[in-house]
């Protein structure tokens, strides 16, 4: 319930809760320009650095649905002021860490703690502004999520080169301190209020089937997949998790995930395209500044301000989506930004390793500007036809399986990428002899190709290492320009929202 007292401190409790909104938003995109620095600094391998990124969206995920049954149990100002508390404690424990194992377990904390933050967030602006309000409100919510895609690569890369990569997370302390106090002296405590009973089996079931599938994804390429035993493991224990959250699913009297939202076609068919959603948004994003880093010379704060480009995409495409949704049909609107979004990608495809920032920086705005054709409609669709009774519920799964398509699809194209890698760097050598004429002509900079010049061989190695690895970046963008295109019929199995729902803005973090 919201209290008299809340309504007339309204502003800055509204204020304290973007800053903390802006806080979280931020995190998902700052540390993605520092991943070079930090596996150098942790001695990480390419594979164990994906972990800092996927442990922190699995953690939000599984963590995301909870939102509402802790508010009811425990007021809303206590789960934000935990909230909010532990994710700053955590990103100063982040920042604090001596070793891969470490940051990771750390990241995980920031999930969990962030998890209610945004749900919780929107629902209090929802109720403490009336009606006429909500969507100016909104609105202005709506461009300080924006900030983090947008400041956040520059934000990132320019701490990272000027101090250091830690300070991506310290500076999370300042913001969290003050959204902490803002709370804390404008919200009332609020009452609890009655909540039906929690399914702890479904949900410790899901939490276990999330956590292995993600293991086997993250640790398959290293250990060369189902050779190792522990893949197995893996795959026993996420098979047998979802044989358990099945059943619960099936039988419980209040299951974890209400059976209605199985039934309701718009929805289950939204969240596969929500799925796919997250792989391209946290895919796209992952792999774009260890390239730029790693193989093509850029500083940390040279590659974040490539990135700037996808969030200013999807700020201008803000201006066209509310005006041009409930005038035209969300499937074609989604479809329209489906083929950008596979435009995009096919423009990456042509990069190359000699290449300047401008093909990076086009093909980045135009993602930016097809993913929120997609984000939007995507939204609004899912509850069109929902009874609004199951809309928290909903709310929950939906933004879980968006955020699993963000791990997954980091694991999945970071495995393909260094599995193509390592099969071009293969093919390459298979061509090259010493004292090849021709490759002395393509890369005189390499002195020596004879078997004795052994700094020479090291010269050319590094080369074809470079060569290969941007080929399997190529490879990535065009596996996911074929799927941008494949998923465009599937829209036609939805049905047209015939009508907005009326907290869309609360779904649509």
């Amino acid at each position: 319930m919201i209290s008299q007292a809340d309504i007339a401190n309204r502003l800055p409790i509204t204020i304290a809760m973007m800053l903390g909104t802006i806080m979280t938003s931020l995190d998902t995109t700052i540390a993605n320009v520092a991943l070079p620095h930090v596996q150098g600094s942790l001695s990480a391998s390419v594979d164990q650095i994906t972990w800092v990124l996927t442990s922190y969206l699995i953690a939000t995920a599984v963590m995301t649905p909870m939102a509402g049954w802790l508010s009811a149990r425990f007021t809303r100002k206590t789960v934000l002021l935990w909230s909010v508390g532990g994710f700053t404690v955590a990103s100063m424990l982040c920042g604090a860490a001596q070793n891969i194992g470490e940051i990771v377990m750390f990241r995980m904390l920031q999930g969990l703690f962030a998890a209610p933050l945004m749900p919780l967030s929107q629902a209090m602006v929802l109720d403490l502004w009336p009606p006429r309000q909500v969507a100016q409100v909104m609105s202005i919510w709506g461009m300080t999520m924006i900030l983090g895609p947008i400041v956040g690569p520059t934000l990132g890369g320019w701490l990272t080169d000027d101090f250091s990569w830690r300070w991506v997370f310290y500076i999370n302390l300042p913001v969290g301190i003050l959204t902490f106090i803002g709370l804390w002296l404008f919200m009332e405590g609020g009452e609890q209020t009655p909540v039906r009973r929690f399914d702890f089996i479904g949900f410790g079931a899901l939490s276990i089937m999330v956590g292995a599938a993600q293991l086997l994804l993250d640790r398959g390429p290293t250990v060369d997949w189902f050779s190792a035993r522990e893949c197995w493991v893996y795959l026993v224990v996420a098979g047998t998790a979802l044989y358990v959250f099945a059943v619960q699913t099936l039988s419980a009297e209040h299951p974890f995930v209400p059976r209605a939202l199985a039934l309701d076609r718009n929805f289950v068919i939204c969240c596969m395209f929500g799925l796919f959603l997250g792989v391209m948004m946290f895919a796209s994003m992952s792999l774009l500044p260890p390239m730029m880093q790693t193989y093509m010379g850029y500083t940390a704060l040279q590659s974040g301000i490539v990135g700037i480009s996808r969030g200013v995409g999807t700020f201008f495409a803000m201006f066209f989506v509310g005006r041009l949704m409930g005038r035209i049909d969300v499937r074609g609107l989604m479809a329209v930004g489906f083929t950008i979004s596979a435009i995009a990608l096919w423009m990456m495809t042509g990069f190359d390793l000699s290449m300047d920032a401008t093909p990076m920086v086009v093909s980045g705005l135009v993602q930016g500007f097809g993913m929120s054709l997609i984000f939007m409609p995507i939204s609004l669709t899912a509850f069109s036809t929902l009874d609004p009774v199951f809309r928290a519920d909903a709310a929950g799964i939906y933004n879980l399986v968006r955020s699993l398509g963000g791990s997954i699809g980091i694991s999945i194209m970071q495995a393909i990428w260094t599995s193509n890698a390592a099969v071009a760097h293969a093919g390459m050598v298979e061509h090259i002899r010493p004292g090849d004429p021709v490759v002395g002509l393509a890369m005189p900079h390499i002195f020596d190709f004879s078997a004795e010049g052994g700094m020479g061989l090291a010269a050319l190695n590094g080369d074809i290492t470079r060569q290969a690895a941007m080929v399997a970046y190529i490879d990535d963008f065009k596996l996911m320009m074929v799927l941008s295109i494949v998923v465009i019929p599937f829209l036609l199995l939805l049905r047209p929202a015939k009508r907005a729902p009326e907290a869309v803005h609360a779904i649509t973090d």
